[in-house]
């Protein structure tokens, strides 16, 4: 007899490395396709990493990640000067790191906050605080509009609880329990059904609840959150931040031309600049005179006169946090320092320069640093860079400034004279000079030649190059001007977040339940036609443990019984 072998119907047994292979007999999941082929066991499909990668992101976990990224990545932003802020202390931050600064650079750590990868760190944080604040705002919602839960079936298991008899029927009981926490609570509505969860029938009992408005400062407070990060991304976008020195007595008018510094938002336009201009008049500052505080500014005050438009003139005066409001820019006084007015002479004695050149603080003196240039001078450019003392004295043979007010002002320059590089069409900052084909000037010795200068004194250069008087001081002022047109809605997510905040700090929700049944007496004491008396249970819970429970039953239990009943 020859035997003929079955076809079995069943799969052949394949190794765990040919499934993992996925290889084409392998059973998978119906929806376990993609793109025309079998998905390995483990394997996601597209839709299923997107949305792992979804709850990932807009998880709290990630939303605290994010916030503590932002946090650190801020840190830079504090530390390294920023040329939105401050483009003077940038500049003398990298001439004094010359090696960090292409570092930096590249890092974008001068410009923290307008940097891609603190933009993604904003972005991904905004994504992840929307994905979870959404949500949870349903289910706040959802529990401000729930009512009460039914009344547990043993009152007596919760931690606050009292009961006590009656001779008043159960219905007017609660009744009378209705009226009485209708005043405070929310009644929950009776269904006249047995749940299945541990309760009993509600016909039996009353259930409520106060406190909702607890869950509306919580969804007050969550969705407060994404409006200050909408007002804060409106400013960003919208506005503009600027900067410009003044000197005593010179005028700015508000285009783009007469900035310093101006760093716009992203979908900024010239268009929104106010028309308006305004005049430095003076400047004051008040100078502890004595004690540990001696030479600190109490105050300062610049006095401007400003127009708006074609308007008439008018003044103001300018001081820290009491910023100049016109239109929507706002205009801060941010800092001060001092100018020397230099004129510089030629050899064939014309005036190559004379007027206020600006000189930055160093320290907490006030010794400033600056750079003086007279290119049209003959027969060579003269540069001049050194030190301004507002009150110089010496102390142990070093010159210093004994108080930041100037009082007995003193230049200390080095003379450089040559190629100052301003011919080369590049730009060149006002505050550094090239020095790279310009020689210094030396004396007869061959010491560098230094001109220390009071006000009012005039020397001689050598080899014929001319001469250099120092005339005055003036002081400048340094204002920030800008616009941010998102702050009131910042300033309303913040006012909003107390308002929440407060709410879901000091609401306190609780919930109360009173129950009255009809109990057969035992002939004595109180009892109804029938020999029958109510048992009434009260009992509470305090969500927010306040600890003040015991007291509210009383009180409760007081309200609730007849006046005659009262002992």
């Amino acid at each position: 007899m020859k035997i003929t072998p079955r076809r079995s119907s069943s799969p052949p047994l394949r190794s765990p490395d040919e499934e993992r292979r996925g290889d084409p007999d392998s059973v998978v999941a119906p929806e376990g396709q993609r793109e025309g082929r079998p998905v390995a066991r483990g394997e996601l499909t597209a839709r299923e990493l997107l949305r792992w990668t979804w709850r990932q992101v807009t998880s709290m976990r990630t939303a605290l990640v994010l916030l503590l990224l932002l946090a650190l990545a801020a840190i830079p932003g504090s530390v390294v000067p920023q040329s939105g802020v401050d483009a003077l202390a940038v500049t003398r931050w990298k001439e004094e790191h010359p090696d960090l600064t292409p570092i930096y650079e590249k890092l974008d750590l001068f410009s923290v906050y307008d940097s891609i990868w603190f933009s993604a760190i904003y972005l991904l944080l905004v994504l992840s605080l929307v994905g979870c604040i959404i949500p949870r705002c349903l289910v706040y919602a959802r529990a401000l509009r729930a009512q009460p839960p039914a009344a547990p079936r043993n009152l007596s298991r919760l931690p606050e609880h009292t009961s006590y008899e009656t001779s008043l029927p159960a219905d007017e009981v609660l009744a009378r329990a209705r009226k009485v926490l209708g005043r405070r609570y929310r009644l929950r509505v009776s269904t006249g059904s047995t749940g299945s969860t541990g309760s009993t029938g509600e016909s039996d009992a009353v259930s409520a609840e106060r406190g909702y408005l607890r869950e509306a400062g919580n969804l007050l407070f969550h969705l407060s959150v994404l409006v200050v990060l909408a007002g804060f991304a409106i400013g960003g976008l919208f506005g503009y931040q600027g900067g410009v020195i003044l000197v005593q007595g010179s005028t700015f008018g508000n285009n783009l031309t007469q900035y310093d510094d101006f760093d716009p938002g992203g979908l900024f336009t010239p268009e929104q600049l106010d028309e308006f201009d305004f005049t430095v008049e003076d400047f004051e500052v008040e100078w502890l005179e004595e004690g540990s505080g001696a030479g600190t500014a109490r105050g300062f005050v610049a006095g401007l006169s400003y127009r708006e438009g074609d308007g008439p003139e008018r003044s103001y005066d300018l001081k820290v946090n009491h910023p100049l409001s016109i239109g929507g820019t706002d205009v801060f006084l941010i800092g001060h320092g001092y100018a020397p007015v230099i004129t510089i002479r030629d050899g064939e004695g014309n005036i190559a320069w004379t007027g206020p050149t600006v000189f930055l603080p160093q320290d907490s003196s006030f010794v400033s640093f600056g750079v003086v240039k007279a290119p049209p001078a003959e027969p060579e450019q003269i540069g001049l860079e050194g030190l301004l003392y507002p009150t110089f004295d010496l102390y142990q043979g070093d010159p210093v400034s004994v108080f930041p007010d100037a009082r007995n002002p003193l230049v200390s320059l080095l003379v450089y004279s040559g190629d100052l590089g301003l011919d080369s069409g590049e730009a060149q900052s006002i505050y550094v000079l090239d020095k790279e084909d310009a020689t210094l000037v030396t004396d007869e010795d061959g010491k560098p030649f230094r001109l220390d200068l009071s006000v009012g004194e005039t020397i001689e250069l050598p080899d014929g190059l001319g001469s250099v008087t120092f005339e005055r001081v003036e002081p400048w002022v340094r204002v920030q001007i800008s616009q941010s047109p998102g702050k009131e809605v910042a300033l309303a997510g913040v006012v909003l977040a107390l308002i929440g905040l407060c709410g879901s700090l000091f609401i306190r929700p609780r919930r109360v339940w009173v129950r009255a049944r009809a109990v057969a007496g035992d002939g004595a004491g109180d009892t109804m036609a029938g020999g029958t008396t109510t048992v009434v249970e009260v009992a509470g819970l305090d969500r927010s443990g306040n600890g003040d429970l015991a007291e509210v039953l009383t009180d409760l239990v007081a309200a609730l019984h007849d006046e005659k009943e009262r002992p």
